[in-house]
Parts: C-alpha cells; sequence; structure tokens
C-alpha cells in the first residue's frame, strides 16, 4: 500500500527517503515502503500491520479512502473494525511458491478475510497478485491462483462481475498506476491495472435519510480543547454545532467542528470516514464502540436479541449455551448463544427444523443470543450494547462471532428483546 501511495503521489520522496533510511537502520529494509502506513514503534519492529491505518487517493474518477487493516491472525480484532467500515476491499495475495497455498489452506487468513469482509456488507473484491516478478511473471502462475480463487469467491458470495483481478510488482511499483517496466508481464496482460480497478469501483447507496449513527472507532485528544472521535457514519447527516447522544449511557455532547479527508468541512453524510471534535463531555463517557446519535432519535440498547447467522467451517458444532465472542464493529462483548430456533433453508429461507440441538458447519439458523457480563460477581447483569434490526438500519444490524480464535459465524440481527 506504501509503494501505491508513493505512485499517486500521496507519499512525498522525502517521507520515502526518511522510511527506507529508518527500516534499513531497523535491519528492516524490505518493510521500507509498509512504513507508509506503519507508523506505530511496535508496528515497525516487528515488522507486521497491527491496527487501521487510514489514508485516501484519488484516481481519475474516485477519491478513495484507505483503512490499511492487519492481516495476521492475531489482529482479527482489528481487522474486523477496519471491514466494518468498508465498501469494497482490496486483498492483496503473495503469488509467491508456498505463501499463497499457506494463506489459502483451510484455515488460512486468506480465506477468513474474505469471508469477513463479506459477512459485513462489502460486496465488491479486487485481488492484486503480488510478488508475481518473484515467479517471473508467470502467467500460468497467475492464472493458477485466479482459478483457485474464483470458486470460493462465488461460494463466499461475491458476484464474478464485482470480483477483479490484477497482476502486480508493488516493490517495483509495476502495474500499479502504469504497466511498463515488465516485458515478460506485457507480452500476456493486456488488462487494467491496479489504479483502473479502484476506479472502476462503484460507490454504494447511502442511507442519509434515516437517523445518524456514528459508531466510534479510535478516540483521542484534539490539539485545541475537545476530544477527537473517529469512524464511519452508518447513516444520517451530522453537522458542526449539533448536540448529540452518547449510548450507552445518559451524556450528551455537542459537535465543535468535523474533518473528513483531513479538511474542515461544516457537515458529514452516510459512508464518510469522518472525525468529530466533540465538547461538553469528559473522555471518560466514551469508549470504542459508543454510537453517537441524536437525542430524539436513540438508538436502542440491547442485551438479548435474535439473528440470522451462518455457520461457517467449524469443528466443533454449535449447541445452545456456547460461549462466543460477539463483533459488533468496532466493539467486542461476550456473549451466549442462549437457544437454538430454526434451522432454514439457505436459498429460500424456509424453516427446516425447529429447535435442533446443534448446529454443523454451512449451517444457516435463527438463534437467540444473550449477552454476558464481564464481571465475574454472578449478580452482576450484562451491560447493554447499542444495536438495531437490520430491517431498520443494514450496517448497524450485521454481527459476526468468533470462538478460541476463529470467526465461526456471521448474521444479521432480527429483534431486539431489551
Amino acid at each position: 500500500m506504501g509503494r501505491l501511495l508513493y505512485e499517486t503521489g500521496r507519499l512525498d520522496e522525502k517521507t520515502r527517503v526518511a522510511n527506507e533510511r529508518g527500516s534499513s537502520k531497523a535491519g528492516k529494509s524490505s518493510f521500507s515502503w509498509a512504513w507508509g502506513l506503519d507508523g506505530t514503534t511496535e508496528e515497525r519492529e516487528r515488522g507486521i500491520t497491527m491496527d487501521i491505518a487510514l489514508q485516501s487517493l484519488r484516481t481519475p474518477h474516485r477519491q478513495v479512502t484507505i483503512l490499511d487493516a492487519p492481516g495476521h491472525k492475531d489482529f482479527v480484532p482489528n481487522m474486523i473494525s477496519g471491514a466494518s467500515q468498508a465498501d469494497c476491499a482490496l486483498l492483496v495475495v503473495d503469488a509467491s511458491h508456498g505463501e499463497f497455498e499457506a494463506g489459502f489452506d483451510r484455515g488460512g487468513q486468506t480465506r477468513e478475510h474474505l469471508i469477513l469482509v463479506r459477512s459485513l456488507g462489502v460486496s465488491q473484491v479486487v485481488v492484486a497478485v503480488n510478488k508475481l516478478d518473484m515467479v517471473q511473471w508467470d502467467r500460468h502462475r497467475f492464472e493458477d491462483i485466479c482459478s483457485q480463487m474464483r470458486p470460493f469467491l462465488l461460494q463466499s458470495g461475491f458476484h464474478p462481475s464485482k470480483t477483479q483481478f490484477v497482476p502486480v510488482g508493488a516493490m517495483e511499483g509495476i502495474n500499479l498506476v502504469e504497466i511498463s517496466g515488465a516485458a515478460e508481464l506485457t507480452s500476456w496482460y493486456k488488462g487494467p491495472t491496479l489504479v483502473d480497478c479502484l476506479d472502476k469501483l462503484e460507490p454504494p447507496s447511502r442511507d442519509i435519510a434515516s437517523p445518524l449513527r456514528f459508531p466510534i472507532s479510535n478516540i483521542f485528544k484534539g490539539q485545541s480543547a475537545g476530544i477527537g472521535v473517529t469512524g464511519r457514519l452508518c447513516s444520517g447527516v451530522v453537522q458542526v454545532g449539533e448536540r448529540l447522544r452518547v449510548l450507552p449511557g445518559d451524556e450528551t455532547a455537542a459537535v465543535k467542528s468535523i474533518e473528513v479527508e483531513e479538511e474542515n468541512v461544516p457537515w458529514a453524510m452516510a459512508g464518510q470516514n469522518t472525525t468529530l471534535f466533540l465538547t461538553g463531555i469528559d473522555a471518560i463517557h466514551l469508549s470504542i464502540g459508543t454510537v453517537l446519535c441524536p437525542p430524539t432519535d436513540v438508538v436502542p440498547l440491547a442485551t438479548t436479541f435474535t439473528a440470522r447467522i451462518i455457520i461457517f467451517d467449524v469443528q466443533v458444532p454449535i449447541t445452545a449455551g456456547a460461549s462466543v465472542e460477539l463483533f459488533h464493529h468496532s466493539r467486542d462483548v461476550p456473549a451466549t448463544v442462549s437457544s437454538l430456533l430454526t434451522t432454514l433453508d439457505r436459498a429460500s429461507g424456509a424453516v427446516i427444523k425447529n429447535k435442533p440441538r446443534v448446529l454443523a458447519k454451512g449451517t444457516s439458523a435463527e438463534v437467540q443470543i444473550s449477552l454476558r457480563s464481564t464481571s465475574l460477581s454472578s449478580a452482576s447483569t450484562a451491560r447493554p450494547i447499542p444495536l438495531e434490526s437490520f430491517s431498520v438500519n443494514k450496517d448497524m444490524g450485521r454481527i459476526l462471532l468468533r470462538r478460541g480464535g476463529e470467526t465461526i459465524g456471521a448474521g444479521i440481527v432480527l429483534e431486539i428483546f431489551g
């Protein structure tokens, strides 16, 4: 991603040279381009992306906001936080022999990331087959990777018309903006560059008519007075001077200023990755996953709800009472699958069986989910989270379930009980 930012003019020469020197000094010269987005000391020392980095670039017809998400298995929760704010996916796979297979085999991160982004509502994907220069721009290797991935993408719910594959050599900047520089590639590839693929992505429709819903993904102290919160507007519009309710809790805050793409703006709307600077509230009342909404149209709070879910490729079937981690935007909380209501036909949605005993892999089902308390005290009750049914607000009604470090299911909220 760092090389793409450089080629599109978003990373200047001075920063590039500084990153090159710094990475060489740290003994990680091959990571110099990654330093364009991996900004923390720990990320640079370990040589892996750990948190979400936000940048933007322009193509001939699009202003693209990039959410660089971690690929390592240890940081999947951070990846979910980033994917929940995305409209489209850019998946970078390693064409080196053995590397692609490690990511795409059962349990690999390539598979899990594709399932996660599709479950979070992303329907368009660009697959950049990187490091083809390491296999001498072998056409058969590129086509083999594409042929292995196409059936899985279709099975995961990506329509072939919304899936693009592009060969790149990112370290040398080949086929990112221009295809020149590799005669072996141009001898057989006549397709678009990576920027061309990004330029063809279709922006989804924005839900600006619904009430404002703004899940917070990050909190920081503003340079002037106020607290900065970042996130993506799920729905509605927010304006400078507006007073917002903070849920969970009883607090309100005023919007002092709004930033979009590092520019001050008077308002922002659904679909934009935005920074709001708030006044009239203490940071202690804000947390990652908190939702901002109008005081006159607050988001419901839930501790128990029903959901329609699809079970992924799990080793151990799901039973009533199973403990899971519930992910909703940037929030993850402990929960229990308290009741298995019905299993459903995945194509028609018709009920196959009432009150099943277990849910095996590939099953579609309606279940009841209850939040668990994080306290050790048996008397304490679970703290509710802001949630809406999928029929009311699509972005606020999607959930993911994880257990033991793997994603076991995803679905949509049907009804909230309290």
